[in-house]
């Protein structure tokens, strides 16, 4: 009881926080999860029985046949209050509970008095040559199969008791065996208090070092506070601001094309003129060479004058299909969007992007003196804590219940030994009447070897052979043992008997099923004005409602002392160690946290002017259709190629001269038109042509598209305008709640840690369970119990035994006399032959006594 008191009260030292039952973790994003190292102790919980387990069974199934009753929780309640006790009624009440035991202890007091008693009659008798004393045997018919059937009777029962016998030497052996591992036993479950003691010290040190991790995932936290708090109020503002930035980066983008295509097509137009106004003058200039040609004199006489006239009609499309002065110029809508692009609108999303990336470092660098002064309180709340655990006066407890255990160790180590001695007697006491028994079967094997195997059924009684009267007296060298002993080998199995089945049923089994606890934990039962003894010896406050099943089944799950034995009823620490306050220290300091955004401008009104002119630039306007068509048209009326091959055919018809001559040279020159001036004219109409279609794609519906992102960037900046402060302070506040939340988590985890897991009282409830269950029960009661069932069982079949044993060493000794017969028509069994019955009929003549003298004896 004082190891109880010195652990209590060194856990109440060594805690600084009361309990209210299993503290609830906050889920707090990015806490520490803390684990209090888990003690490991050697002493077992269960004892396992080994290879004799299922006897120990045995034997219980037995008891709960001899006693079947339900533990008597009233009847022990009232016997210790001793109150209103009546002997006529109690004793009753106790004698029907006992009625299997007190049945089984009269029957065993009966063989202790009438087997003494039978055994001196018996004896008088056979001096007497009364009770079968007379050495002569009556010849019987059945005498072969009667003596056959004792003999058979007589080995099963030896089989039996030597089963008897052997439960006898194992259970002495076990108590042996048992008893030395005791003092092993004992030594583990001090060894288990020492881990205890030595533990206590680390978990503490454990507990205060997670205080320091947790302040440096703070510390952590708020030195990247520009990350932290900066990236969720960026993660806030992204979603609403990126999509409306995009959109005015695509328009920025779509001005700079437009600005391109607009510049691609005043040059193209240009190009175009030029090089339209350069491919009509040469085509002109080749139409008038040829016209001229077939004016001249040579078309006149046949065969020229016909292929003059075939040519004639095909120089009419010899000319340019394309007008380009009739497309407008484009210069005012270039000047337009020149303007717009000098802006500079993609810059302009740039700082706006650049706005909402810097959050991050301009929270940094407000928050730079608040962090200094939050870390410096988690500093302090550090010392408090260090300080405390210092002052704790934990290592002179630790000496005074370490000194405790080695002075209660010290004494089991002196008293331990006399318990092995006292065993030792009594292990020598059980090997002597397991040996008694062994010799008194060894004689009944022995009468039963000599006697079946000397046994000659030529012999006639008087004429057995020296082998089979050897056995019959065997035989009666057991029943005289059996006689001689059995009676004070009941007393001891009668004496064990009691003691171990009321050791059993009171104290063993009741302690497996909790009922004993529920004895002590009976209200007022060991004092009459406590109503919780338990808490009443503790505390002296009976009226806590702490039970000493509670309290083993707490210590055996292995929860902490503090919580299994209540101790905030007796030490209420929370002043102490006041969560609240500490969370509310912290949380102050947080408060000043004060982070200030300026109002984020996404687009500036230049910006915005940039978008509205382009809207209305006038590129939308244009009439996009009447240049495709135009740039969808052929440069030339006529392929030059295939005019130039025409002509080329029809000259080389003609004869040798200068008409001949003539249109070759046209034909070159249509040739050399197609191949220099055709490549600009073309190039100049797909630049165009591109050109087009990419202004045609941009102007499309550019004023709604305008329109719509303006709306959306005002909504945007509304936003802004309205819920950045709001977000801010709602963001700062959850990062103060998490940074307040790693402590609150620390401190509720110190909370458990303490009350449920530091200091388990596991080594109690083992110790409990190893004097009870392992000594008493498992080493003592178990061992003893199975040496009564099986040293009982080989004494109650000495009585069967006994009688068989004395009817069937007539059948192997030597008789002094024999029946004999006149004619062997008077034998009963008549006509037998010789030897038939084991019997030698000798015919005396003159001689009317049925009896004949043994000639010899030996």
């Amino acid at each position: 009881m004082a190891l109880v008191f010195s652990a209590l009260l060194l856990l109440g030292l060594c805690g600084k926080i009361s309990s209210e039952g299993q503290p609830a973790f906050h889920n707090t994003p990015g806490a520490m999860n803390y684990e209090l190292p888990t003690t490991k102790y050697e002493t077992q919980d269960t004892f396992n029985a080994g290879i004799v387990g299922p006897l120990y069974k045995m034997v219980h199934i037995f008891l709960n046949v001899v006693q079947p009753n339900d533990f008597p929780l009233d009847l022990i309640k009232k016997l210790i209050q001793n109150k209103n006790f009546d002997i006529s009624v109690d004793s009753k009440e106790i004698a029907l509970y006992e009625i299997g035991v007190l049945i089984c202890a009269i029957l065993g007091l009966l063989f202790i008095i009438l087997m003494p008693l039978v055994g001196c009659f018996f004896c008088m008798c056979r001096c007497c040559n009364k009770c079968g004393g007379e050495m002569h045997q009556r010849q019987k018919q059945n005498a072969p199969c009667r003596r056959k059937c004792l003999g058979l009777s007589l080995l099963v029962i030896c089989l039996l008791m030597s089963l008897g016998i052997i439960y006898g030497f194992v259970a002495n052996q076990q108590t042996r065996t048992r008893i030395k591992g005791t003092q092993k036993l004992a030594k583990s479950n001090f060894r288990d208090f020492q881990t205890l003691l030595t533990e206590t010290p680390k978990q503490i040190d454990y507990i205060v070092e997670q205080y320091t991790n947790t302040k440096n995932k703070a510390f952590s936290d708020l030195d990247g506070i520009g990350s932290v708090l900066g990236g969720r109020i960026k993660d806030q503002l992204k979603p609403k601001v990126t999509p409306v930035l995009e959109e005015i980066k695509a328009m920025a983008t779509a001005i700079k094309q437009t600005k391109d295509a607009l510049q691609n097509m005043s040059s193209s137009l240009k190009s175009l003129q030029d090089a339209a106004t350069q491919l009509n003058t040469n085509l002109s200039s080749v139409r008038n060479s040829i016209e001229n040609s077939l004016s001249s004199s040579d078309c006149t006489s046949d065969p020229a004058s016909k292929i003059c006239d075939s040519i004639r009609p095909s120089l009419s499309s010899l000319g340019s299909s394309l007008n380009s002065s009739q497309l407008p110029s484009v210069d005012r809508e270039l000047n337009t969007v020149t303007d717009v692009d000098r802006t500079d609108l993609e810059s302009l999303v740039k700082r706006g992007y650049t706005t909402i990336d810097e959050i991050p470092n301009t929270i940094q660098n407000q928050t730079v003196d608040v962090i200094k002064d939050v870390k410096k309180t988690l500093d302090s709340i550090s010392s408090n804590i260090k300080d405390m655990s210092q002052s704790i006066p934990i290592e002179d407890m630790l000496l005074q219940v370490s000194h405790y255990l080695n002075n209660s160790n010290r004494y089991l180590n002196q008293e331990l030994p006399k318990l092995e001695e006292y065993d030792s007697y009594w292990w020598l006491g059980g090997l002597i009447v397991c040996f008694l028994l062994t010799l008194i079967v060894t004689f009944f094997f022995l009468g039963l070897l000599c006697g079946v195997f000397g046994y000659d059924k030529h012999a006639t009684p008087t004429r057995r052979g020296c082998v089979s009267n050897t056995g019959g007296i065997f035989l009666m060298a057991g029943v005289g043992f059996s006689f001689l002993f059995c009676w004070i080998l009941m007393i001891l199995v009668v004496l064990t008997f009691v003691v171990g089945a009321n050791v059993e049923k009171l104290l063993c089994e009741p302690y497996e099923n909790k009922k004993l606890l529920q004895v002590l934990d009976t209200p007022y039962l060991l004092k009459e004005q406590w109503q919780f003894y338990l808490s009443g010896m503790l505390f002296n406050n009976p009226d806590i409602n702490m039970t000493f099943e509670q309290v083993y089944r707490d210590c055996k799950r292995g929860r902490g002392i503090y919580a299994a034995f209540q101790l905030e009823n007796v030490v209420n620490i929370s002043d102490h160690f006041n969560i609240d306050q500490l969370s509310e220290n912290i949380n102050t300091e947080l408060e000043n946290l004060n982070v200030n955004i300026d109002s984020i401008e996404l687009l500036d009104n230049t910006g915005r002017k940039s978008l509205e002119d382009f809207a209305h630039s006038g590129i939308d306007t244009i009439d996009y259709s009447t240049y495709l068509k135009e740039t969808e048209k052929s440069p030339t009326e006529v392929n030059l190629l295939t005019f130039a091959s025409t002509l080329e055919a029809k000259a080389n018809q003609l004869p040798e001269g200068k008409l001949k001559q003539a249109f070759l040279l046209d034909v070159q020159n249509i040739r050399a038109i197609h191949e220099h001036l055709l490549p600009p004219v073309q190039q100049s109409l797909n630049t165009l042509r591109q050109s087009v279609w990419t202004l045609q794609q941009t102007s499309n519906k550019l004023p709604e598209k305008v329109k719509k992102i303006l709306a959306s960037l005002d909504s945007v900046q509304h936003f802004l305008t309205n819920n950045v402060s709001l977000i801010v302070i709602g963001e700062t506040k959850k990062f103060g709640k998490t940074i307040l939340g790693y402590f609150e988590h620390y401190l509720h985890w110190v909370l458990y840690a303490i009350t449920e897991k530091m200091t388990s009282c596991k080594p109690m409830a083992t110790a409990m369970d190893s004097a009870v269950n392992g000594i008493l029960c498992g080493y003592v009661a178990d061992p003893l119990n199975l040496f009564w069932f099986g040293i009982g069982k080989a004494t109650v079949l000495l009585l069967p035994a006994v009688i068989i044993a004395i009817k069937l060493a007539k059948y192997y000794r030597r008789m002094d006399s024999e029946d004999v017969y006149d004619d062997v028509e008077t034998v009963p069994m008549k006509n037998l032959e010789i030897g038939s019955n084991g019997y030698h009929k000798d015919h005396l003549y003159g001689v009317h006594n049925p009896v004949m003298t043994s000639p010899s004896r030996y």
